[in-house]
């Protein structure tokens, strides 16, 4: 599998959906998921136009960034934490990536603002949403999200942190279609705790971030603003 030529096929299928749901393909983002893979195989996406990573894992988030940064001086990349947080790793966290978006508790969100608060950097996170409720994943589900909504505020306005989204991980689905049901749900959840952080007195942006390389096309349909690829990109890898 050619990456470079891969990420070609999924921007054109990127603008078929867009096209197909009355939205332009400029509202949505690519986040390459580079996890296990070489930052050496990195580097041709930069050189298509790439601008956005996504990593599991603190350390190697760390490591590719470095690296990356050494061979292409000029590249302007950004990096996503998309994978749990531990306790531990949240200073290193704060440092190393330029969004969290694997917030799925208020004390995870807690120890970000602490981290962040007394610097120079703002922390910019996604709040991670459970929509189907599903057992074996982690975050906020629709009714805790909005009944966090003045607990989050408190952490807002004390500084240190901008929430830019919403964030979910899907169900493993036979076919596409069979996630729209969750697509739709986190736009509806999104229309719903906006305007309620609104009242709280912050604001929750506009990022949608949902979508995979197997249902990517249906969650652009239902609103995404983030489609993280990986396998479309890299093949399967083991």
């Amino acid at each position: 599998m050619n990456p470079s030529a891969q990420v070609q096929a999924a921007k054109a299928r990127i603008t078929a959906a867009a096209v197909r749901s009355g939205r332009s393909a400029e509202e949505i983002e690519l986040l390459v998921v580079s996890k296990t893979i070489a930052v050496e195989r990195l580097l041709e996406l930069v050189d298509v136009g790439v601008v956005a990573f996504g990593e599991n894992r603190v350390q190697e988030l760390e490591e590719k960034r470095i690296a990356l940064q050494r061979l292409r001086p000029n590249a302007v990349v950004r990096w996503e934490l998309i994978g749990a947080l531990q306790s531990n790793k949240v200073r290193r966290a704060v440092v190393a990536a330029d969004r969290i978006s694997s917030v799925d508790r208020l004390d995870v969100l807690e120890r970000i603002a602490g981290a962040t608060r007394g610097g120079s950097k703002e922390m910019h996170v996604a709040i991670q949403v459970n929509v189907d409720e599903d057992p074996a994943k982690s975050g906020f589900n629709a009714a805790a999200l909005l009944a966090a909504i003045p607990a989050i505020g408190s952490v807002v306005a004390a500084g240190g942190v901008v929430i830019d989204g919403l964030f979910t991980v899907g169900r493993v689905v036979s076919s596409p279609e069979e996630a729209r049901a969750t697509f739709s749900a986190l736009r509806s959840l999104a229309a719903d705790v906006r305007p309620a952080a609104a009242s709280a007195g912050y604001a929750i942006g506009p990022l949608l971030s949902m979508g995979m390389s197997g249902d990517y096309e249906v969650a652009i349909e239902e609103g995404a603003t983030q489609v993280r690829l990986g396998s479309a990109i890299f093949g399967g890898r083991g």
